[in-house]
């Protein structure tokens, strides 16, 4: 659970609004949520479609996935073939037999380039289009648009499964307010239960309104001496929108995995990142605007086959291929973005330990949904896998064609609170060939 923090303003009685809302706020409902429920709604004028960032930490190999080399010595194609999909000329790695079914239903970008391969930075750079630098902690792509977009139906705009990565992808330097709502636990466990969408041990809902009703006397006593009515509203805003969350239906069946048919669930995996990806959509369907799924382990410096063919990759082929088809089959793919990428890809060569390190030269990212144009293999990396041969795909790129899709304007300026205005994107240019 990430906190909610305010920037600190002082009242005229010395007393701040973090400290009323630690002492006095959600402690009065008898909540802990986080504090992107602050954000009022915003224009809903834009294009509307959702995200899902499928999120695989550690940097998975291009060369075993989505851009084999069948034709490579032996020590740089590995272990695995290469297979056929539904598209006629492009091939995949023959782990991800679903996923080849469902090429039409996505593209691939096989010459996306990075300078950086260290996974705590460059995850910030794949997070944030932004280039890592110690100085600012930019926002990552869900609390941009969270922050665009706002909440809807009572269910918070951003939501995250596993947590931030090394502590990127959040607000950054707009603040923890713009945070997602974490997801903690495996939803494949039978008992999984979503903290802070039902009210909590012993606290029923006559009880939520009788703090409720508490809470709004004690707010009207602090708008006497309140006089940054900005800070007021947005306070308002939390409240109402944090009551929303406990009290709406909406929320409490779109967190219940329960109530999704047993053949669908099974259709995605009864793991948890099959089963992450099954409430993404429940959620996205609901009406969150932004979900990270996280699924990690992909850092194979050691026994990289033995890794991939026996768990990572057929639970990313099951799940992923599922939630395209699911999407599909339901109407919702063309309005709702799916992304799949990580840090940076694998060394073309196999080490010594039979892995590969880290190498961010090359590396595929995956997009469908939203708009974009799929059944492609955009650019390609030369014959080894090493560099981009043709096309080069820069990170700033990615992320403006993220923003394109989701119909943010990317030329659009924030202010740090250092009065440093800082453009949504940084000097990238959205990928034509997809949009």
């Amino acid at each position: 659970m990430f906190d909610f923090e305010l920037a600190n303003h002082t009242d005229c009685d010395g007393v701040t609004r973090r400290d009323f809302l630690r002492v006095g706020g959600l402690s009065a409902l008898g909540l802990t949520l986080p504090g992107f429920l602050s954000m009022a709604q915003a224009s809903t004028n834009r294009k509307d479609v959702s995200c899902i960032l499928l999120w695989m930490g550690g940097g998975p190999s291009h060369i075993d996935t989505f851009d084999p080399k069948p034709d490579a010595p032996a020590e740089i194609r590995g272990e695995f073939k290469a297979i056929p999909t539904n598209v006629s000329g492009i091939q995949l790695s023959d782990k991800l037999p679903k996923l080849a079914q469902q090429m039409d239903k996505f593209s691939i970008l096989r010459s996306v380039t990075s300078p950086d391969g260290t996974h705590e930075t460059a995850t910030h750079y794949l997070l944030t289009g932004y280039p890592f630098t110690p100085a600012v902690e930019y926002p990552g792509y869900g609390s941009v648009y969270a922050r665009e977009k706002g909440a809807q139906n009572g269910m918070p705009p951003y939501v995250i499964f596993g947590g931030l990565q090394n502590g990127h992808g959040g607000g950054g330097y707009m603040g923890a307010v713009y945070n997602p709502f974490n997801i903690s636990g495996d939803p494949n466990n039978p008992g999984f239960s979503v903290q802070d969408v039902a009210p909590p041990n012993g606290v029923d809902m006559d009880r939520i309104a009788r703090r409720r009703n508490i809470l709004d006397s004690l707010d009207t006593f602090q708008r006497k001496v309140e006089t940054q009515q900005k800070i007021v509203q947005t306070m308002d805003d939390f409240y109402q929108q944090a009551y929303s969350l406990i009290t709406s239906p909406v929320a409490k069946k779109a967190f219940d995995l329960k109530q999704e048919d047993a053949k669908v669930r099974d259709s995605y995996g009864r793991n948890y990142f099959g089963q992450s990806c099954l409430l993404a959509r429940r959620l996205v369907e609901a009406g969150v605007r932004f979900v990270t799924v996280n699924y990690g382990g992909w850092d194979t410096h050691e026994n990289n086959f033995n890794a991939l063919k026996n768990n990572l990759l057929p639970t990313l082929d099951q799940g992923y291929a599922g939630l395209l088809a699911d999407l599909k089959q339901r109407g919702m793919l063309d309005s709702t973005l799916v992304v799949w990428m990580g840090e940076f890809g694998r060394t073309p060569k196999v080490n010594s330990s039979a892995g590969r390190d880290h190498w961010p030269n090359a590396m595929s990212v995956c997009m469908g949904g939203g708009g974009i144009k799929t059944g492609q293999a955009v650019g390609t990396s030369n014959e080894r896998a090493e560099v981009p041969k043709d096309r080069p795909i820069r990170v700033e790129d990615v992320g403006a064609t993220i923003y394109k899709a989701l119909g943010v304007d990317c030329e659009k300026e924030y202010m740090s609170p250092q009065n440093r205005p800082f453009k949504i994107n940084y000097d990238g240019e959205p990928i034509t060939e997809l949009l």
